[in-house]
């Protein structure tokens, strides 16, 4: 008897050991494969200016490249080109992180992170108010697949690589249901033929078609090619009130300025709006204030919370545009190319623990406010870095700590500043 169960415990050790997420060998991997589990739920939640999001990462170019390549020129002239929108640091893991977070938290690497279940996402925000959300990864092995990295197995080319995906970096996604929402890129086509699609998405190329270990060429024109079936099927409802954000995670050369090039697409672009560019600033944090605005989402009380709207959707949710002439100006003083302090900062003096989200924190003039949610985890909280200002910190220009207080103006600073002159961030270099 004793044997029997010992054999049937070791049994179970090596089945949990085959199907270890994490685990990045051929073998685990297929055989994690056989017991994944995908999700194809679908929902319809009213939004002001657009019912589905999704957006669409490239890799490491500069503007100017990226404005140069005749796909991507092509795809332009059928939305709105954003010729000022920004990634937010570099390398590559913390701009996808910041886009669905609202920060980065330290990061200066592309190591394998992973953000503490206390820190909500977007993903939080969306399922509050019962909105569907999925992301797609080209060529990831299996659905909630947690490895670093899968290479094709017969080129051993690199093809998915986790720090490109944002939501698998943040434990509060790792629960079996919203692992079942993560998942490659053929299940996007499984969806669009079931009338299942989710309404918010992200979709990652792998690290050739993404133009990582390629070039800009073959980034635009997988983006290309991947939209057009898309553009011209009559009897897909994929852009019926849709919109997409093409967008570079950061620039190729780190001591110029973060802008990347960027294009607004979709059913939720007018038409006296195609083919025309938007100057404003903007950057990942707007990709989460504008599904907030749309969605009257509340928000995760971070960055996000200032981030300027696109202005499309800002048009029809009542938000106001404020200038960031410290980054956009052709003489800027603030580049966005360097981390913050934080819990996964590489520079040992740098290393600190979470900030904490400001709870009393609203929107400008629109007045979202912080998921209760939030509010409930991060109660015995008293110091913030989060204030509702458009300027946002960097290596050099680092955030100030000050006391919480929900009073009259919404939390936004110690004297009740928006941020506007500068003043809630300062550097080496004194504030700016």
């Amino acid at each position: 008897m004793k044997a029997a169960l010992l054999s049937t415990l070791a049994l179970m050790g090596q089945a949990l050991a085959a199907a270890n997420p994490t685990a990045t060998s051929a073998s685990d991997v297929f055989a994690a494969q056989a017991t994944a589990v995908t999700s194809h739920k679908f929902s319809h939640v009213d939004g002001a200016v657009f019912d589905r999001f999704v957006t669409i990462w490239l890799e490491n170019t500069d503007y100017d490249k990226a404005a140069a390549d005749p796909d991507l020129a092509w795809l332009a002239q059928k939305g709105i080109t954003l010729s000022n929108y920004y990634g937010v640091t570099h390398p590559s893991e913390p701009n996808y992180v910041a886009s669905i977070g609202g920060d980065y938290f330290g990061i200066d690497n592309d190591n394998f992170n992973q953000v503490d279940q206390s820190v909500f996402s977007v993903v939080d925000l969306l399922e509050d108010k019962s909105i569907e959300w999925a992301t797609y990864q080209e060529d990831m092995p299996y659905s909630g697949y947690q490895g670093m990295a899968w290479v094709n197995q017969n080129t051993k080319a690199n093809d998915y690589v986790r720090k490109h995906h944002p939501t698998i970096i943040y434990n509060r996604n790792i629960t079996p249901e919203r692992l079942a929402k993560q998942k490659n890129l053929t299940e996007f086509y499984t969806d669009l033929k079931a009338d299942k699609l989710p309404q918010w998405m992200f979709i990652t190329p792998n690290m050739t078609s993404d133009g990582h270990d390629t070039s800009v060429t073959t980034a635009g024109s997988w983006t290309r090619d991947f939209l057009t079936p898309l553009l011209n099927d009559p009897k897909s409802n994929f852009w019926k009130r849709t919109l997409v954000l093409i967008t570079f995670d950061e620039t190729h050369t780190y001591t110029l300025g973060n802008r990347v090039y960027s294009i607004l697409l979709g059913d939720a672009v007018p038409s006296d709006l195609v083919g025309t560019t938007d100057s404003k600033f903007y950057n990942h944090y707007s990709e989460i204030s504008t599904v907030e605005a749309n969605w009257g989402l509340h928000t995760l009380g971070r960055w996000d919370t200032g981030a300027n709207v696109f202005s499309n959707v800002a048009a029809e949710t009542g938000d106001v545009y404020r200038p960031y002439d410290a980054v956009t100006s052709s003489s800027e003083t603030v580049f966005l190319n360097s981390s913050t302090p934080g819990p996964f900062n590489s520079v040992a003096a740098n290393v600190q623990t979470y900030n904490a989200p400001n709870l009393c924190i609203v929107s400008p003039d629109t007045g979202r406010t912080v998921l209760p949610a939030i509010k409930k985890a991060w109660a015995n909280s008293t110091q913030t870095v989060y204030t509702d200002s458009v300027q946002i910190p960097d290596g050099s220009h680092v955030a100030k700590a000050f006391t919480m207080s929900c009073n009259s103006n919404g939390g936004r600073g110690q004297d009740g500043d928006d941020g506007d002159d500068g003043d809630d961030c300062d550097g080496d270099d004194g504030d700016y």
